[in-house]
C-alpha cells in the first residue's frame, strides 16, 4: 500500500508552531491541503490560545500574492499569528557557483541577457538593461535598468560601484530609485530584498544581512 505523501507539516516548538511545506507540488495542492488541515484534519489542536506560527517555504519561490494567500488561509484561524514566512537560505546551492564576466558599455536602446550570476566590467548608461537569472555585479556606472533574478529568485542582488539606475528589478519586484539616492557616495552599493521591499545597502554591510 502506497504511503500517503503530506505536502504541509505541522510541528510544534518552544515558541510556537512550523508549518513545513513541501516545495515540490503544484502551489494549487499546497493550498488546498493547508486549507483542509487547518478547517478539517486539524481543528481541534489548532484552536485555543494565541499562537505564534513561523512558515517555511523550503526552496519554492512564492510572490507578493501566494505569499498573501498562505497568510488569508492561516489569518482564518484568529488564533494563528504568523511570524514570518521563509524560504531556506541557499549556501548549498550558492557553492561553487560560477560568475561570468564580460566587458564593455551597454548603451541606450542595448540590452545585455544572462543566465547565471554576472560580473559586468563596464558602465550602463540611461536606457541601456541588463537582465540576469542570478546575481548582478557591476563593476562600473549603474545609470540604466537592471533586473536581477529574472525567474523569480528573491535572494538575487544588485551591485554597482555607482549606483543610479533608472530602474531596478529583483524576482517581480520594482523599485524606482529615491530622491535620495542623488547623493554622491565613493563605496558600492547593492540592492536586495528584505520583508518583501527592495533596500539599498553599502556592499561592506553585506555580511551582516545574513545573504551569503
Amino acid at each position: 500500500m502506497t504511503a500517503v505523501k503530506h505536502h504541509v507539516t505541522i510541528k510544534g516548538v518552544k515558541d510556537g508552531l512550523i508549518f513545513l511545506l513541501e516545495d515540490t507540488c503544484e502551489f494549487e495542492v499546497l493550498v488546498q491541503e493547508l486549507r483542509n488541515k487547518l478547517e478539517h484534519t486539524h481543528q481541534q489542536i489548532l484552536t485555543g490560545p494565541i499562537v505564534h506560527v513561523h512558515v517555511k517555504l523550503g526552496k519554492r519561490n512564492v510572490t507578493e500574492e501566494e505569499k498573501e494567500q498562505i497568510r488569508a488561509i492561516i489569518g482564518q484561524k484568529g488564533n494563528l499569528l504568523i511570524q514570518s514566512i521563509e524560504r531556506d537560505p541557499e549556501v548549498e546551492k550558492n557553492v561553487g557557483r560560477t560568475i561570468t564576466t564580460m566587458c564593455g558599455i551597454v548603451r541606450s536602446g542595448q540590452t545585455v541577457y544572462h543566465d547565471g550570476d554576472l560580473l559586468y566590467m563596464g558602465d550602463v548608461n540611461p536606457g541601456g538593461t541588463i537582465l540576469c537569472t542570478g546575481n548582478i555585479y557591476i563593476m562600473g556606472s549603474l545609470r540604466g535598468m537592471a533586473h536581477a533574478g529574472l525567474e523569480g529568485d528573491e535572494n538575487a542582488i544588485i551591485a554597482s560601484s555607482y549606483l543610479r539606475p533608472t530602474q531596478l528589478r529583483i524576482a517581480h519586484l520594482i523599485s524606482r530609485p529615491p530622491d535620495e539616492w542623488g547623493i554622491e557616495e565613493t563605496s558600492m552599493e547593492f540592492a536586495y530584498i528584505k520583508d518583501g521591499k527592495m533596500e539599498i545597502d553599502k556592499l561592506n554591510h553585506f555580511h551582516r544581512l545574513g545573504l551569503v
